[in-house]
């Protein structure tokens, strides 16, 4: 039985390393992939071992495994510093035939544990990326990242504020020109007048929540969102002067990279829901409010569409 290992902090996994496996399965009967991880690392160790278990399920000859990196000493010799890891290597897994990789450790890595060396596109010719430049512009190198990794780097961009400003419209309007999906308000789908009660509430904060982890996973690059949780604490307090501790619980489950607030120098439109066309002003003064007592930060929307579109267009091309 011929065995080979590869082993990388898959930070995250991508095009170039499952190719470096793929070809390792061809060459061997079996290929440990080891996935080391460190309390510091920029990426949850659980969720990066879930997408390499998730990739190559369906392959017998391809065994995860993760390992703490707590052995490593970086100031040191590729010679020496391999030596500490092939030691680590030959403690954790079976005898290693074929070291695997695409770095300069390979060759002294693999005398140290003593197997051979196979090196897999090493000029990065065939793949021109990293875990590194992934981390720094993933859209840059969005063709590289797994589907099931790109969730993970979608940015979520929340268009927020009171009503009648435009936010759904925009939302669905950006969605269709990016090429991407939007997370309408629940609240629409689920309510059908403003007479409602504290277990409605909370329902839509489920309801809202899911849908917008729902939309991450189906994303191209950015997911609008009309309205979070934010939204909903507010309206709450409004019309029923109380908000279930569940809503800020929920809060925390989805973040938003970016946020327009919508100003109210638009026309306010009725639709049966709306009743605040007299309040705009001061429901501005409570959303905007809530943004900075959270320090998120935000961008002001405001002119005629054809200007709001501008600027939310250029704002969103300046993201990586």
């Amino acid at each position: 039985m011929k065995r080979g290992l590869v082993i990388g902090k898959f930070m995250p996994i991508h095009q170039g390393h499952i190719a470096l496996i793929n070809f390792a399965a061809t060459q061997c009967d079996e290929v440990i992939v080891s996935m080391s991880y460190t309390a510091q690392d920029p990426i949850a160790p659980e969720l990066r071992f879930s997408w390499i278990k998730e990739i190559f399920q369906h392959s017998a000859t391809i065994q995860p495994h993760s390992i703490q990196d707590d052995f490593d000493n970086e100031s040191l010799p590729w010679t020496a510093r391999t030596k500490i890891w092939a030691d680590v290597i030959r403690k954790v897994y079976p005898r290693i035939d074929i070291l695997f990789s695409s770095e300069v450790y390979g060759e002294p890595f693999a005398q140290n544990l003593g197997a051979e060396h196979q090196s897999f596109d090493p000029d990065r010719k065939l793949f021109p990326v990293s875990a590194t430049c992934i981390r720094a512009k993933p859209f840059s190198h969005w063709s590289y990242i797994p589907e099931v990794v790109r969730p993970h780097f979608v940015k979520r961009v929340c268009f927020y504020g009171p009503e009648s400003t435009g936010k759904s419209t925009m939302a669905k309007h950006m969605a269709a020109l990016f090429n991407t999906e939007y997370a309408p308000e629940v609240a629409r789908e689920l309510l059908t007048s403003n007479d409602f009660t504290v277990e409605d509430i909370i329902r839509i904060g489920h309801a809202h929540t899911q849908r917008v982890l729902d939309k991450t996973k189906k994303a191209n690059k950015i997911l609008f969102c009309d309205t979070d949780l934010i939204t909903t604490q507010i309206y709450s307090r409004h019309y029923l002067g109380v908000v279930p501790p569940v809503l800020y619980e929920l809060e925390k489950t989805i973040s938003y990279d970016l946020y327009f607030l919508f100003d109210v120098d638009v026309p306010w439109v009725s639709d049966g829901l709306r009743d605040l066309g007299g309040n705009r002003n001061e429901m501005l003064e409570v959303f905007t409010s809530e943004l900075k007592k959270r320090n998120h930060p935000y961008v002001l929307v405001h002119g005629t569409w054809e200007e709001r579109e501008n600027l939310i267009s250029a704002r969103l091309n300046s993201l990586d």
